[in-house]
């Protein structure tokens, strides 16, 4: 990646015990125009998380108290789920392997090249955009939903579960006609033309569908 392509919001989370490695990295990272932030171990990364903007994290696997995998273990948890570059010792590749089994994205081997970085990191920012890409479709689709009335998200939550207008009708304990009154308001109030749009938009919105009948 060249300092052209980098965007000025890539940001770099290095969590390394070792200073040298950290102030290598980060001028290295500032010759490409990333804004990189140094961490000197897990723990000071971890109580960062909440307050920093998604970026990619180059993660040392081999530090006290609390290592790389357990750093991993504990983004899976809080569902953080930015790329995860981690840096290993030459020869460490098994180890490598079982980070990215762990969630990380790549791995490189320490001492590395600039041009190695930078290719997983081209890699990682390309996977950052289209997840916020992603997470601003469903934004868009629940605001979209939140429209709704709660007999409406009735309907649609009926019809996602695969319902014909009768059976919601005899399952909601109204009539036929009020059931496609509701279904054209829905439809009216979500912007759409069909009901497989509409069906598609609940999906992205995350919208559960009703629960089976017995």
């Amino acid at each position: 990646m060249t300092a052209e392509k980098s965007p000025a919001s890539h940001y770099v989370y290095i969590v390394d015990d070792d200073r040298d490695v950290r102030r290598s990295l980060s001028f290295m990272l500032g010759a490409s125009q990333m804004h990189s932030h140094p961490f000197g171990s897990g723990e000071d990364f971890l109580d960062a998380v909440p307050d920093l903007q998604p970026g990619c994290v180059l993660l040392d696997l081999r530090m006290p108290k609390m290592d790389g995998f357990q750093v991993l273990d504990e983004l899976a948890k809080r569902e953080v789920d930015w790329p995860v570059i981690v840096m290993t010792g030459h020869g460490e590749v098994p180890i490598a392997v079982r980070a990215m089994k762990a969630g990380a994205l790549d791995f490189v081997e320490k001492p590395f090249s600039e041009a190695s970085l930078m290719t997983c990191f081209e890699t990682a920012f390309a996977l950052l955009d289209r997840s916020a890409e992603s997470g601003q479709q469903k934004q868009a689709a629940l605001q979209r939903v939140r429209r709704l009335t709660v007999r409406e998200t009735e309907v649609l939550q009926g019809l996602l579960a695969g319902e014909s207008n009768r059976r919601l009708a005899a399952r909601l304990g109204i009539s036929l006609r009020t059931v496609e009154m509701h279904r054209a308001n829905m439809m009216e109030s979500l912007e759409v033309k069909s009901l497989a749009e509409a069906l598609t938009l609940s999906i992205e919105a995350g919208l559960k569908p009703a629960p089976k009948q017995d």
